[in-house]
């Protein structure tokens, strides 16, 4: 009866499958049959169940999926706040894309470096036209190799060329030969012909190589040697000692301060920064200057890319021009004619500049003009801060502590830009005249000193019963019964008070 019903074909028969989906869903899970258990339709007459051991490759995989999909949630979540990251310390440019502030490419390192290289130059023979400044302008390696190649070459040029004559009139034929007058004695060969070169050239003159009066030919290459390697030498000899002597290795000990502020000083905005000189030796006639490096947008549309703008220190006074002796701090007004006039705290956050500061001057060793550069980003521009002071008086002497050299400290300053600090005073004084002219009316024309006489008058007068025969006071007309002398003198009163007011 088993194996006939078992011939039936069941109409459905529910196995335990394990699908892999895609990801986590929020439906409730719906019941299962537990793994390992078959079920068989009614229709079979009874149920058979089958213990079987639970698919451990299916939950293998479902625990991978599981471990692949966290691991891209994670690397989601990292990329999200990557982004928010970059997003707050960059915002829009001026034609709508990002910038970031803290990434700008400088325009000159703060180490004077010029962060500028030239491309696609085909006039390249320029430089062979100044070879001299080539040479000077060329890195110590490469200047080292031209120097020793230099010599190194005419040495082998010139050797070869007495070689060359040694060999010709048969020199070399005629060693042993006694009675043979060679163009040059104890020549036998390149080596010596070689040696014999650089004795020339360097005028050493051991004594043991000697040219004869038998060869005119030698005797020309001898004078031609000899005022070539004074050439050369004095070319190579001057090439080095201009870049050993160059000025720019000066500009090390010219030091700027770390970060420029902005602050009070009386009562007028002040870009500032500090610049010290670290040798007793001085600049003699330094002279400062400084740039402001920042692309804008004519009203025609033109795009300037980098526009340098001079920035104001003194040049009208003479306040440029330095007696470095001690660090200095230099100051820029921030004035109508400023760059920096409508420019406050918060839009300097966003702004997107350089200042470029150049001190020259002539270096009192040597008698060489020098240069020190420097630059300021927009994020090292501080506002609100001062500079520490670091002189003090020894006995008998300044001390300058170099330790306090970028050290800046915090001090009260309107967040505002000069444009609208300059509106402010302007409005307070106006208001403070307007209010002092009122109050000196009002004492003229109410105080005691005017009116309490002419009370004292009238009422002496009445209480006399003479009413009409006392003295009147009329601001701004003649009373009727007053004589000609005190019209005279209450005019002049009055006059005096009306101009003291007026002053």
């Amino acid at each position: 009866m088993a194996l006939e019903n078992f011939t039936s074909i069941p109409e459905s028969i529910s196995l335990p499958v394990t699908e892999k989906r895609e990801g986590p869903t929020d439906d409730a899970p719906e019941p299962s049959t537990p793994a390992g258990i078959f079920n068989v339709s009614e229709e079979l007459g009874h149920v058979v169940t089958t213990e079987t051991a639970p698919p451990s490759k299916a939950s293998s995989n479902n625990r991978a999926f599981q471990a692949k999909m966290a691991a891209r949630e994670a690397q989601a979540e990292a990329y999200q706040q990557q982004k928010k990251a970059q997003g707050a310390g960059s915002e829009k440019g001026k034609f709508g894309w990002g910038r970031n502030k803290r990434k700008r490419q400088r325009y000159v390192e703060k180490n004077g470096r010029c962060n500028v290289q030239h491309g696609n130059m085909r006039e390249t023979y320029r430089y062979l036209t100044d070879i001299f400044t080539t040479l000077v302008d060329l890195n110590w390696r490469c200047s080292l190799f031209v120097f020793v190649m230099a010599y190194a070459v005419t040495w082998l040029f010139f050797g070869a060329i007495w070689y060359l004559i040694a060999y010709c009139r048969g020199d070399l034929d005629h060693l042993e030969d006694e009675t043979w007058t060679p163009c040059v004695d104890n020549v036998n060969g390149f080596i010596s012909a070689f040696l014999f070169s650089i004795e020339t050239e360097t005028t050493i003159g051991y004594g043991y190589r000697v040219i004869t009066d038998q060869c005119p030919v030698g005797t020309m290459l001898l004078l031609l040697q000899a005022i070539l390697g004074s050439m050369v030498n004095a070319f190579m000899v001057g090439c080095m000692f201009v870049k050993i002597s160059q000025p720019n290795k000066r500009a090390e000990t010219l030091v700027f301060s770390r970060n420029a502020v902005i602050s009070l000083r009386d009562d007028r905005l002040c870009l500032m920064f500090r610049v010290g000189d670290l040798r007793s030796s001085h600049i003699v006639g330094a002279n400062m200057r400084a740039k402001l490096i920042k692309s804008k947008q004519t009203q025609e549309g033109e795009f300037i890319p980098l526009d340098q703008t001079d920035i104001s220190l003194g040049f009208e006074t003479g306040d440029d021009r330095l007696f470095l002796v001690s660090p200095l701090v230099i100051s820029h007004e921030i004035d109508s004619r400023s760059a920096f006039w409508d420019m406050s705290q918060a839009q300097l956050e966003k702004e997107d500049f350089e200042i470029v500061v150049i001190l020259e001057g002539m270096v009192e060793a040597t008698g060489m003009t020098c240069q020190a550069r420097s630059s300021y980003l927009a994020e090292e521009v501080l506002w609100g801060h001062r500079f520490s002071p670091m002189m003090s008086l020894a006995e008998g002497f300044f001390d300058v502590d170099y330790g306090a050299f970028h050290h800046t400290f915090e001090v009260d300053t309107p967040s505002c830009s000069a444009r609208e600090l300059s509106l402010a005073a302007a409005r307070l004084d106006a208001h403070l005249y307007w209010s002092i002219s009122s109050r000196l009316d009002e004492e003229r024309w109410e105080g005691p000193n005017l009116l309490d006489p002419v009370e004292k008058q009238a009422d002496s007068g009445s209480a006399n019963g003479k009413e009409g025969v006392g003295p009147k006071f009329v601001v701004g007309g003649t009373p009727e019964n007053q004589d000609q002398s005190g019209q005279g003198e209450q005019n002049g009163s009055v006059t005096t008070d009306q101009s003291e007011s007026e002053a």
